[in-house]
């Protein structure tokens, strides 16, 4: 397996500098500063320029905070991904996410340019779908959805965009549950899909206080997926963003779910996002493996 990099493109969305564990980031016209924990390099803009952020989100406490220019939180905004689907951001009390993971638009990108295809509806499944790009994607792509998330706000969050997007006859299922829960009932219904999302967190609980952890239940969680890709499977996309993984890791456990159906091939790498500041580096933000035929 070659290792692949797919940089962030995302219109209305830059990284404009990163170093000393933070980054500056441009969504729209809302500048932000917020916690990089792989940023271990200095900053290349001169300090006047991270001074221009409206919103710090400050990790000097267990759960941090958002410290405001003129102690008023912005109003939520939004910002459209090409013609496809629209998200709104916003600040949340204790969380530093506002909404959106630009660096896994090169996974949009693929969604929309993978279509579904066929007499028959197309099914895909994404877990751990949070405020639901990927879902509104592949809704946009033709695809009939089922968004999983163990997060209330998180999925009337998901709903709000789908409106947002003009995508609101569009057969998206959105489904409040613990993501190894819902799989297993799934499996034993018998349900299947073409393709599967997998985007889990490093550590995490569900509705009823289900803990989860990725290196411990990411394994048995694709071992139910392998039973819920049907005989017409077109992909299964993971990506992780624990630091102790690698992506190498990623398509072995992709191998390991697919080896039943034949045909396809693996793909695995890094999501990266490219400052636009003289140093142009790339920030490295998490691995990722595509199966897919």
């Amino acid at each position: 397996m070659n290792i692949s990099l797919l940089t962030t493109d995302f219109p209305g969305y830059a990284l404009l500098d990163s170093g000393n564990r933070r980054k500056l980031e441009q969504f729209g016209n809302i500048r932000i500063i917020r916690s990089e924990p792989k940023a271990w390099w200095s900053p290349t803009l001169p300090p006047e320029e991270w001074k221009k952020a409206v919103a710090i989100h400050e990790d000097d406490s267990r759960e941090g905070r958002w410290k405001f220019r003129g102690n008023a939180a912005p109003e939520p905004w939004s910002l459209r991904f090409r013609d496809a689907f629209a998200l709104q951001l916003r600040f949340m009390d204790r969380s530093k996410q506002i909404g959106a993971f630009p660096e896994q638009s090169p996974h949009w990108d693929w969604i929309l340019k993978n279509p579904a295809t066929g007499k028959k509806p197309m099914r895909l499944l994404n877990l751990f779908g949070y405020t639901g790009a990927a879902t509104l994607a592949a809704a946009r792509a033709g695809w009939h959805v089922t968004h999983v998330d163990a997060s209330k706000p998180a999925v009337a969050w998901g709903r709000r965009n789908q409106e947002l997007s003009g995508l609101g006859n569009a057969p998206i299922r959105w489904i409040l549950e613990d993501a190894v829960k819902f799989c297993r009932r799934e499996a034993r219904r018998g349900n299947a899909y073409e393709a599967i999302l997998l985007d889990p967190p490093a550590f995490g609980r569900g509705p009823d206080g289900e803990l989860w952890k990725v290196e411990r239940d990411l394994p048995d969680l694709l071992r139910v997926c392998r039973d819920l890709l049907s005989a017409e499977a077109r992909a299964l996309i993971l990506t992780i963003y624990t630091i102790d993984a690698s992506s190498v890791l990623c398509g072995n456990l992709l191998a390991e779910t697919t080896a039943h159906l034949p045909g396809g091939k693996i793909e695995i790498g890094e999501l990266a996002t490219r400052e636009s500041s003289p140093a142009a580096r790339l920030l490295p933000l998490s691995l990722w493996a595509r199966w897919s035929r």
